[in-house]
């Protein structure tokens, strides 16, 4: 039972549904539920109300399902509520679209009241998104596979459990009939009253489908329809009626209250077993369906913990070998050897610090999760220490490198507010595409301008290939680069935008020339270290 404490929020443009759902919860034990009739108004009322979950419908008029689910990950005061989106929806790229906007978890329709309360209870104890707990869905069987013999790719497949039948009729003889038909291929389980199926149907083990007598004495099989659809767990339980009744007002009747087919007596077991294979088809579809979507969420918890591992195992040691390593090289005793292999140390854990970073909070950036905590950057420092490391690295070209401060004598570099992980990365990808394109010999030329905000221009000779000017920032945009992932200038372009910069490409062909400005916010106030 859930805590009749917990305050709910039920979204979804269809009036009956929202009914639907909250006397489904009500049945659970809640006692706090408002509604709303789409996002803007579900929205609004998380601003004025106080609420501890969301259920919401996927497509919606005014505001859908999915940008509700964005707009309340991207507020500070909203961004941790479990929301869990129920959806019709089966294509993939939505599926994961929710799941990259941070839903706690998805909801297949139709479902029954006791899967809501599974999906409720987990939602409600598990830690939000984003930490390091993996909880496995508890609704499907659970197995190993490995792909392609790499641990990396361990995964869980979800397979659904065999779908259950509930054959209902007051005649043993008919009851054994039926279970032999179906024991081989699905769950079958029997009742031989209507009030025993209605036990069955609104447990907490419901059946997928209902094969039910009608002349049954006591409680008929009208009666056990018309119950069932009163219920939140059985009403939208399908209903085959098996019956020796054959008049069409009788038909009519049964179709009236929902059923999905109708069977006379004696049954054509060839006959009956088609039709209700033909049902369970669409039964298995949806429970697939479910699966599936458990299994990408289980997957979305695992990449999480392994970015919660980068980001706060393997940064906090990195960024100490850095520092240790610094320390060392202010040292007025080393010699030029082994300042040189100092560096070469500081190069090699900067570089796998840039990997760390851009691989656990690019993700956060492109779907509006990222928060920045602006601090003051010494970006003069930045700027320095890649164009050392660059020249090194290119040292076989033969370039010059040169870093220019457009600062007035006796006053201090001026300071970025941003992240100094994030500049680094940013220059360092920079700066390396820069040395990358310019021919041997040449001069690589960075610009720190002055002002408010603050302009880093990097320069070089060469210039980007005219097909892709327009797209130079855009993912996965590469040309004549042997190994390029079109990466770089992406993440440099997020790496910018995040800490509410500019990035900017000017390409001059008389000129043969290629420049990028980057424009950062300036830290006011910071101005006391020289560079």
């Amino acid at each position: 039972m859930i805590d009749k404490k917990t305050r709910f929020l039920v979204v979804d443009d269809l009036e009956p549904m929202r009914k639907v759902t909250a006397n489904q919860l009500r049945s659970m034990g809640a006692d706090s539920i408002v509604m709303a009739s789409n996002g803007a108004e579900a929205l609004r009322l998380l601003q004025t109300k106080k609420v501890d979950i969301v259920l919401s419908d996927w497509n919606m008029p005014i505001m859908a399902g999915i940008d509700l689910l964005k707009a309340v990950r991207t507020d500070a005061k909203l961004s941790r509520m479990p929301f869990i989106m129920i959806t019709a929806e089966a294509e993939r790229y939505r599926i994961e679209e929710a799941i990259a906007a941070g839903v706690s978890d998805l909801l297949v329709k139709p479902y029954t009241a006791i899967c809501l309360a599974e999906r409720v209870i987990k939602a409600l104890t598990i830690p939000p998104r984003g930490v390091s707990v993996i909880h496995a869905p508890p609704v499907a069987k659970r197995s190993a596979a490995i792909v392609a013999d790499d641990p990396a790719q361990t995964a869980t497949v979800f397979e659904p459990a065999r779908p259950t039948i509930l054959v209902v009729d007051d005649t043993a003889d008919n009851l054994l009939l039926l279970s032999h038909l179906f024991k081989d291929e699905y769950r079958v389980r029997i009742a031989h009253t209507g009030e025993k199926c209605l036990h069955i149907c609104q447990s907490n083990d419901p059946p997928d489908l209902v094969l039910l007598d009608i002349m049954m004495p006591g409680m008929d099989g009208f009666e056990v329809a018309r119950r069932m659809r009163e219920h939140p767990t059985s009403e939208t339980i399908p209903i085959i009626f098996v019956t020796a009744m054959t008049g069409e007002n009788e038909r009519h009747k049964g179709l009236a209250l929902g059923a999905v087919d109708f069977v006379t007596k004696p049954i054509d077991p060839d006959g009956l077993k088609l039709r209700v294979n033909n049902f369970m088809r669409y039964v298995r579809l949806q429970k697939q369906t479910q699966a599936n979507y458990d299994g990408m969420m289980e997957l979305a918890r695992l990449r999480e913990q392994v970015e919660h591992i980068t980001r706060h195992d393997m940064k906090g040691p990195l960024a100490g070998v850095i520092g240790l390593v610094q320390s060392v090289a202010n040292n007025n005793a080393l010699d030029s050897d082994q300042l040189e292999q100092l560096h070469m140390a500081e190069d090699a854990a900067l570089q796998v610090l840039d990997m760390i970073n851009l691989s656990s909070e690019l993700f956060k950036i492109e779907t509006g999760r990222y928060k920045l905590e602006a601090k003051p950057v010494k970006i003069g420092e930045i700027l320095h220490r890649v164009a050392d490391m660059s020249c090194t690295t290119f040292a076989e070209k033969h370039l010059v490198i040169e870093v220019n401060t457009d600062v007035a004598a006796g006053r201090e570099t001026p300071q970025v507010l941003g992240d100094a992980i994030f500049c680094y990365s940013l220059f360092q990808n920079l700066i390396k595409n820069a040395c990358e394109a310019a021919p041997d010999n040449s001069r690589v030329n960075v610009s720190l301008k002055d002002g408010t905000p603050l302009q880093i221009i990097i320069r070089n000779k060469g210039t980007v290939p005219a097909e892709i000017r327009e797209r130079f920032f855009g993912k996965y945009v590469t040309q004549g680069k042997q190994g390029g992932t079109g990466l770089g200038a992406y993440s440099a372009k997020l790496l910018t935008e995040a800490q509410h910069g500019t990035i900017a490409l000017d390409v001059s062909d008389p000129g043969n020339q290629t420049t990028i400005t980057v424009t950062l916010p300036r830290s006011m106030g910071h101005e006391n270290n020289r560079t």
